[in-house]
């Protein structure tokens, strides 16, 4: 859970990062640039005889997904909305963790589910903007996207090293990069004109803060702590971030929501956390085997 709630924090600052710097680069430019910074930053510590072929590429194809496809529909919602708008948005990616799990276990959790919602009540609160604007559809709708890949994402990896203890993440994490930059590099080629692109000193910045902490340390404790907590858990953090972010978003980045409503929904937010993780000490089927320290 710590190595969760520390990427929470640094993903607090990516929201307005991204709309304050690179709104007005190609979104598969950046996502592309993002990533493959991110790859680099992990190459060194690849091992691929540890793994044969057939695993490897099915962690290229999740990588494809949770980090590619999501990042190209996630930085094209920014065109449409605020960045406390983008992040208020994602309330609805640990719904699709406890469903996509509950897909895979073949089981279905009430107490996941309850403390699911009782997240999105809470970041629901925190949202008070008007949905009639096509604009937020447009952006909601390209934010859903990236929720559901990035939630299979989660889970997918989780579940594919669940019996494969003797893998460690840093030696396997740069080909999910690898997927990622395949799937960015062809839509930047099909979908962007890299001839007329040119980064300032601010945006250059921004791409290397992003790829290197955002993306690159970030996802690898994201899924580092993912592998070690419970479905439910790893479902309300991806939910803790949300009122952070807002919070920068206000604070840092001088954007407007209601404090009131942060507050409220954040308590929300947080009591969600403290139920989940009480019933999952008292209760072993709801700790998966792959929840335990390695």
């Amino acid at each position: 859970m710590f190595y969760l709630f520390i990427v929470s924090i640094i993903w607090a600052f990516s929201f307005g990062i991204i709309k304050d710097a690179l709104t007005g680069l190609n979104p598969n430019i950046v996502a592309f640039i993002r990533l493959a910074i991110s790859f680099v930053l992990f190459a060194p510590f690849l091992r691929l005889k540890s793994i044969d072929r057939k695993l490897a590429l099915k962690l290229m194809g999740i990588g494809a997904v949770q980090y590619g496809l999501m990042y190209i529909t996630y930085i094209y919602s920014f065109q449409y909305l605020k960045s406390f708008q983008v992040a208020l948005f994602t309330i609805f990616t640990p719904l699709y963790v406890t469903l996509i799990h509950n897909v895979y276990q073949k089981h279905f959790y009430k107490l996941n589910f309850l403390t699911t919602l009782l997240t999105i009540a809470g970041t629901a609160i925190v949202n008070g903007q008007n949905l009639l604007q096509w604009e937020l559809w447009v952006g909601f709708l390209f934010v859903q996207v990236s929720n559901i890949c990035f939630a299979y994402g989660q889970i997918a990896y989780k579940q594919l090293l669940a019996n494969r203890p003797q893998i460690k993440d840093q030696h396997i994490f740069a080909l999910l990069y690898l997927g990622a930059i395949l799937t960015t590099a062809i839509s930047s080629l099909m979908f962007a004109d890299w001839s007329k692109t040119v980064f300032t000193q601010k945006q250059i910045l921004a791409l290397l803060y992003l790829g290197l902490i955002a993306s690159g340390i970030g996802f690898f404790l994201w899924n580092f702590g993912a592998r070690r907590t419970n479905a439910g858990a790893l479902a309300i953090f991806n939910d803790l971030k949300i009122p952070l972010a807002v919070t920068v978003s206000l604070l840092v980045f001088g954007e407007k929501t209601n404090v009131l409503n942060l507050l409220t929904g954040g308590a929300l937010v947080l009591a969600a956390l403290a139920i989940n993780e009480i019933a999952a000490r008292r209760s072993t089927r709801l700790i998966l085997p792959e929840a335990s320290e390695v």
